[in-house]
């Protein structure tokens, strides 16, 4: 066996060879040029420049660099491509492509603005001006992941080769349930997604999620989106019994952070130096973090105190109030209108703080309470008839889910 395999290596090598002028020479394989086709351009006919818009360039400034097609000047192809092609959107940052004649003076013959992975504008300047918007082709596929949690969400879901991107998607639908700072080894979910592709191979990311659990503590939390009228322009998500997750009150008031000190009767004060109350519950968090209103209502007070520091107060109906302390910037105004989840300043250390924080204090009544042990109210429930549909609607997507983790 092994004087065969030399025998087949010698013929190879001999194969190989060709005699010229009584001289052996051997004869390598013509390398094929590779073609490259993209934006509906084939590569290999030009020549191409790569770039990234910069600071104060615009589209006349790009074409000044360029040889541009006989009897045309910037000011003539700006105005012939303005009505399809909108000049201003050209941003810093983003990526374009000139396409050259290969032969010399190398005459701009087309120019390509990348606005995303998958949307581009074409301006073909070849026998006349032609402009298309265009996007490149994207399949969606579904699937359903099931996993254990191993490190932190992003870390889990990038181990079942999902996209990180999915992790806040997820954290906002649980965010009146979970607080994604306390999961733990042990927790579990299930997630059915759908993906999408560019040209059936390259993945963007997460489209749009059609049903998931979480187990966090030994108790499962299902979630599925459901619109309950036509004229709904976005899905809530609902439970397997058709209740609402969302609560009239978010958990928190950022959405990653560590609790540095809980609502107390009696705390010693790090500023002050001697014991008082805390009616409050501090979340630590990095100097500019975005703080949220956590549910809609009317701004009664922004400001500065001594001991708050900037700070917002919002009332939110006759029963319930919060406010937030120890910003480093407001971003709203008193009797401005806030809806549940927007940002209305950043953490900063102003006031009497020993660090980056926010302070959120809670009122039932015009008591002061920890909204960490309140029953907080949800969502109206859902109508009787609209309950029947939904409970048909999500019956075989549990029964998908559940399955899922059975197996594993």
């Amino acid at each position: 066996m092994k004087y065969l395999s030399i025998l087949f290596t010698l013929l190879l090598l001999i194969s190989c060879e060709k005699k010229e002028n009584g001289k052996s020479v051997t004869v390598k394989p013509e390398k094929k040029e590779v073609i490259i086709k993209e934006y509906g351009l084939t590569f290999n006919d030009f020549k191409v420049i790569r770039d990234t818009i910069r600071s104060g360039d615009t589209f006349g400034t790009i074409l000044e660099k360029q040889t541009l097609p006989d009897s045309l000047n910037v000011h003539q192809i700006t105005q012939k491509v303005k009505d399809s092609f909108n000049l201003r959107s050209i941003k810093a940052g983003k990526p374009y492509i000139v396409f050259l004649d290969k032969n010399k003076p190398n005459k701009i013959q087309a120019f390509v603005y990348i606005k995303d992975r998958i949307n581009y504008t074409l301006i073909d300047f070849r026998d006349s001006i032609r402009v298309e918007n265009k996007h490149k082709p994207t399949t969606i596929k579904r699937r359903t992941i099931a996993a254990n949690i191993d490190g932190s969400l992003s870390e889990t879901l990038d181990k079942a080769g999902v996209s990180a991107s999915l992790a806040p998607k997820l954290a906002s639908i649980y965010a009146y349930s979970i607080d994604f700072f306390k999961i733990r080894k042990g927790d579990n979910f299930a997630v059915t997604v759908y993906e999408k592709f560019i040209e059936d191979s390259i993945y963007v990311g997460v489209e749009r999620i059609e049903s998931s659990f979480f187990e966090h503590k030994g108790k499962r939390y299902y979630a599925f989106p459901y619109k309950t009228s036509e004229s709904q322009k976005s899905e809530s998500y609902y439970d397997e019994n058709g209740r609402g997750l969302k609560s009239m009150f978010l958990k928190a008031p950022l959405d990653f952070f560590r609790i540095s000190s809980k609502f107390s009767g009696r705390r010693f004060h790090p500023v002050q130096q001697r014991w008082k109350a805390h009616n409050g519950t501090d979340y630590a968090a990095a100097h500019g973090t975005p703080i949220k209103s956590t549910a809609s209502g009317v701004v009664e007070k922004a400001g500065y105190t001594g001991g708050n520091g900037n700070y917002v107060k919002v009332k939110h109906n006759g029963t319930y109030s919060t406010q937030y302390l120890h910003m480093s910037k407001i971003l709203v105004r008193r009797g401005q209108h806030v809806s549940q989840g927007q940002i209305i300043g950043k953490v900063g250390s102003t006031g009497l703080a020993t660090g980056p924080h926010v302070c959120y204090r809670f009122w039932k009544n015009g008591v002061q309470v920890d909204p960490l042990r309140l029953k907080l109210p949800n969502t109206e429930p859902m109508k009787a008839n609209e309950k029947e549909k939904y409970l048909a609607h999500i019956k075989p997507l549990k029964v998908e889910l559940d399955k899922i983790v059975a197996k594993k």
